[in-house]
């Protein structure tokens, strides 16, 4: 087993889901972790496994209990018959941990996300500009040059929560919320950055708006972004922005 592994911690998430807790903090180390194993798991699903849904730093894996244990009742055998389904499960990824050594890695595929800052497209750029006493040409430069990673989907449908990104924008959220956001703003809280992919509240630094579509419902799969994808932001005019906009009608 790798020594990679050794802080892993698994608890029960109602009857038919669990949570592997896979170290502590945010960094790009324990996400490779978490991405190890959420492949190992679509490559190699145990009888029963729905689906996994990788985090930070934890990984919420979905069952069937009873796939799980019509399984343990094969393998009475094997001296499982007094296990519960969460049990099994916990073994089952157990053994697909064993298969995972320090050295191992997950290719990450590269998205540019192409960004009009400012005006009506970032209200925000100026206000963070001014909050670290930088011009908004400097807010969008450090901006663009951050290498992000994809940790997480949430809060929205096809959100990403993004870290990597360089602290000398890192700028707290908004006093007051909006209670709308425009689908495609790209925003700034704290050292994360992200974009809402609908319409929704929030209370984000906008800084900028992309013309791409994040969450679209009618293809597969209907998330432009997954965990684990690293980011580029790349500015762009009115115009691209507006050419962009024309291409997908």
């Amino acid at each position: 087993m790798s020594h990679c592994f050794t802080e892993v911690i698994m608890k029960p998430l109602g009857d038919s889901a669990l949570i592997v807790q896979l170290g502590e903090g945010i960094s790009p180390s324990i996400h490779q972790k978490v991405q190890a194993l959420s492949m190992l798991l679509n490559t190699y699903p145990f009888d029963g496994f729905i689906e996994s849904v990788p985090a930070f730093n934890n990984i919420t894996i979905h069952y069937d209990p009873v796939l799980v244990h019509h399984t343990q009742l094969n393998n009475l055998a094997n001296n499982q018959s007094s296990l519960t389904s969460f049990q099994i499960v916990c073994s089952n990824i157990n053994e697909l941990i064993q298969q995972i050594d320090d050295t191992q890695k997950v290719e990450a595929r590269l998205v540019e996300i192409p960004v009009l800052y400012g005006g009506e497209y970032g209200p925000d750029l100026d206000d963070v500009a001014a909050y670290h006493k930088i011009s908004p040409e400097d807010v969008i430069r450090i901006h663009t040059q951050s290498d992000c990673l994809v940790y997480m989907l949430g809060f929205a449908p096809g959100f990403p929560f993004m870290g990597g990104m360089d602290e000398r924008i890192s700028t707290p959220r908004r006093e007051t919320p909006r209670l709308s956001i425009a689908p495609g703003s790209v925003g700034i809280a704290g050292k994360q950055t992200g974009v809402y992919p609908l319409e929704t509240p929030g209370g984000w630094q906008i800084i900028g708006r992309t013309p791409l579509d994040l969450f679209r419902p009618d293809l597969s799969p209907p998330t432009l972004l997954q965990a684990g994808d690293k980011i580029k932001f790349v500015q762009i005019s009115p115009e691209e922005y507006h050419s962009y906009k024309e291409m997908k009608r």
